[in-house]
């Protein structure tokens, strides 16, 4: 289940399903059944189930009447006018004979909660008695269940519509939202199970989602995995841009990770004044002395040294925009970072011009105070769009794959493909941490992982190692993890490494 649906996908799937001829009470039906049985392995014994006016609501009563068959005390609290209920969320109302509260501010007398209040479909902020009736849940002190998402989230964007349910376990269906997976929306959730219900595989043909969850499944099949008859010149030679002699830790890091990466050859082009200290603290690296833009332009001609990365302590400034249009014109794939994308902040329309004159791949790799430098317009403009679609519009706008770092790090691809990673823990905010991942991507890419999937690797295998070290972590500890991470990664994905 990689695909992640946006509201109106998860609508559409509705509908499809729908119109080939299974009723949407049906669907309601199940829906509602796996929200009870989910609740009834808490094994709780008083359950109050919050319902809304809506379709979300319908789900709650029927979760009630299935409660209350296998002998759990249940009360429902409407939140709403019944006559507004119409169709099949009437009609399971109608179903339920138990005791229907009127909405209340507290929630007493209960060991845990279902929350039926606002399905994904919410696109307006929460005010009134349901704001209230959300801040009395969050209020009892009891596990809540929600039904398809936190009341309170956008389903498609993961943000905090005036108020939100704390959940302790979400049941969705067919598919996750993307709101279950970008933040804030993510820490409402809980544990996110889903239930099926009826709608079949086949609709995804024709809603064809482009948004997926960032794991193996999705990009495995172009991870490298070299055999016998490989060596180091087979395996790629990245080279690593560094700056002066008190910033050279970063291209270090960079470099590391591209060594265990997988990359066969790594090469840290130093300037002449940082040349020995690169080189004393290099094992396994390469050091050459490449000082300025034409140098670098120079070095890179030789085409075994396939892939760069620019930014990581690298300086800001006009220096540093020349060499990374110096990287751009040659035939190496480019990964920018740091600040070689900072140093384009007042340059946007440059750096995607000389993106886009070239054929080979280009990573850009962004946290959230680069992204807002580099891409201004959109980050301020679409303040209402999901990271995902803001990321989309930056891939869009410079013509290469972005990037946008954090705890829910999004990939994206100017064909709109998208990612969103799930497996970054809190650890991996830590000096030095994207420098490694740069490196990361950049060694994948070197041994000819085609961009969009090199990144959304890299982005995996990170976060990945970070879990793999656990508390304590610094930067320098993120490549000496990759070795395990890759020989689980590589034996699920059915080879040696």
């Amino acid at each position: 289940m990689l695909e992640l649906l946006t509201t109106s996908e998860m609508a559409e799937a509705d509908r499809l399903t729908i119109d080939d001829r299974t009723s949407g009470m049906a669907l309601m039906e199940n829906a509602g059944r796996a929200v009870a049985e989910a609740t009834a392995l808490m094994q709780l014994t008083r359950i109050v189930v919050v319902a809304g006016p809506g379709n979300n609501g319908g789900d709650g009563f029927v979760a009630a009447r299935h409660l209350a068959e296998s002998g759990h005390r249940v009360r429902v609290c409407f939140v709403g006018e019944r006559q507004r209920l119409k169709g099949d969320a009437a009609q399971a109302a109608d179903r339920w004979s138990g005791p229907v509260d009127a909405a209340s501010p507290e929630l007493t007398d209960c060991d845990a909660i279902v929350d039926a209040l606002f399905g994904a479909g919410l696109d307006r902020d929460v005010d009134g008695l349901p704001r209230a009736m959300i801040g009395a849940m969050n209020a009892s002190s009891v596990p809540i269940i929600a039904v398809d998402l936190p009341s309170g989230i956008n389903g498609t964007t993961g943000a905090i519509m005036g108020a939100a349910v704390n959940a302790s376990r979400t049941v969705t269906f067919f598919r996750r939202k993307t709101g279950h997976l970008l933040l804030p929306g993510r820490l409402q959730c809980g544990a996110v199970e889903v239930a099926d219900i009826g709608i079949p595989d086949g609709v995804l043909d024709k809603i064809k989602p482009q948004t997926f969850v960032n794991a193996p499944a999705f990009w495995g099949a172009s991870f490298p995995r070299p055999d016998s008859r490989a060596h180091k010149y087979s395996r790629g030679h990245m080279v690593v841009v560094s700056g002066g002699a008190s910033t050279t830790g970063a291209a270090r890091l960079a470099a590391r990770g591209a060594l265990r990466a997988g990359a066969g050859l790594v090469t840290i082009a130093s300037p002449r004044e940082a040349l020995a200290i690169n080189a004393a603290e290099s094992l396994a690296v390469m050091v050459r002395p490449v000082d300025g833009s034409a140098e670098l332009g120079e070095f890179l001609k030789d085409r075994r040294r396939n892939a760069v990365v620019l930014g990581p302590g690298g300086g800001m400034g006009s220096a540093m925009r020349e060499q990374v249009l110096a990287a751009l014109a040659s035939q190496a794939s480019v990964v920018l970072d740091a600040d070689a994308l900072t140093s384009f902040a007042e340059h946007q329309d440059l750096l995607a011009g000389a993106i886009r004159k070239r054929s080979r791949n280009v990573v850009l790799t962004p946290h959230q105070g680069e992204f807002s430098r580099i891409f201004r317009d959109i980050y301020v403009d679409h303040k209402s769009n999901s990271k995902v679609e803001k990321t989309r519009l930056a891939a869009d706008f410079c013509g290469a794959v972005v990037v946008y770092k954090g705890a829910d790090t999004v990939v994206a691809a100017p064909d709109r493909r998208a990612t969103i990673a799930e497996n970054g823990p809190p650890s991996l905010a830590t000096a030095g941490s994207g420098d490694v991942l740069a490196g990361i991507i950049g060694g994948l890419v070197a041994q000819g992982m085609p961009a969009f999937e090199a990144a959304c690797a890299g982005v995996w295998v990170h976060g990945d190692a970070a879990s793999e070290f656990g508390p304590g972590l610094i930067a320098e500890d993120l490549p000496e993890m990759l070795p395990r991470v890759y020989r689980r990664l590589v034996a699920g994905l059915g080879g040696r490494h």
